[in-house]
């Protein structure tokens, strides 16, 4: 289906953040999920948790939209995987007991929020290990191209603050976590932009035809629920070839002016 083609910069992201979710289901006893919100990444909303249910954790998903929220349903019966939807207008109050999981966790969705210290407390308080926060990195270079060149407007929308990591460091220290882990993800060999790349050639005014077909077309379709339901089985194994700066064995900081998401782990201090 044509939604589901969302660019191979959307499924490189998740690739990476898949891995990094199995590293840690391999290091953590992880049963139960809660991602909310789930809106932050482009591409298919909602699918973020897929590997998490696809591993036998039990996952809940949180969306303050009520008719996204059952579009994102209809891709998860697609899937066959088991999920429990949330619909909640307001992110401030979570309706779950302290404890409720091991893995609480968001992908670059704080600067959309109105409260994100309310929501950062609630996901501190219903999760009983770990809480997993990332949004995009401020110092990589297409993202002050985005921001002063070619998408101004995107950015009087958003609350920019939360792209300062301390900040949402503080606020995960002030709502009783340690913090165990930061770094660096999605780290490709391309800017990040947030767009497909034949707009980003549009927007910059550059006129050639060969680019345009290069990036457009049925020969550039990459979609990651077209490896989850089979149909292109290798996938990822194609998305792989790009991932050498990710691999790369160096320091992360020294990425950091190309990586596209910094990362943030914390733990509950009284596990």
């Amino acid at each position: 289906m044509e939604e589901y083609n969302e660019g191979l910069g959307v499924v490189y992201e998740r690739l990476v953040l898949n891995d990094y979710l199995e590293r840690l289901r391999k290091r953590y006893p992880i049963e139960r999920v809660l991602e909310a919100p789930i809106y932050g990444m482009a591409g298919v909303t909602g699918i973020n948790s897929v590997p998490l249910a696809q591993w036998g954790c039990q996952v809940t998903l949180i969306d303050t939209d009520a008719q996204r929220l059952k579009g994102v349903g209809g891709v998860w019966r697609e899937l066959g995987l088991p999920c429990k939807l949330v619909h909640l207008p307001r992110l401030a109050s979570l309706p779950f007991p302290d404890g409720s999981f091991e893995l609480a966790w968001n992908w670059a969705a704080l600067w959309y929020l109105d409260d994100v210290p309310a929501l950062l407390g609630e996901l501190a308080r219903v999760s009983r290990s770990l809480v997993f926060v990332a949004m995009p990195n401020r110092w990589q270079f297409g993202y002050w191209l985005r921001k002063h060149l070619i998408d101004k407007e995107f950015f009087t929308r958003v609350d920019e603050r939360w792209v300062e990591i301390e900040r949402v460091k503080s606020t995960l220290r002030e709502a009783g976590l340690q913090i165990i882990e930061e770094g660096i993800l999605d780290i490709p060999p391309w800017p990040d932009t947030v767009m497909p790349a034949a707009e980003v050639i549009k927007r910059l005014g550059i006129n050639s035809t060969w680019l345009e077909e290069r990036f457009t077309g049925a020969g550039w379709r990459w979609s990651t629920m077209d490896y989850y339901l089979g149909r292109k089985p290798n996938l990822m194994e194609e998305v792989r070839r790009y991932t050498w700066l990710e691999r790369l064995r160096v320091p992360w900081r020294l990425k950091l002016l190309w990586a596209h998401h910094r990362y943030i782990l914390g733990r509950k201090v009284s596990v």
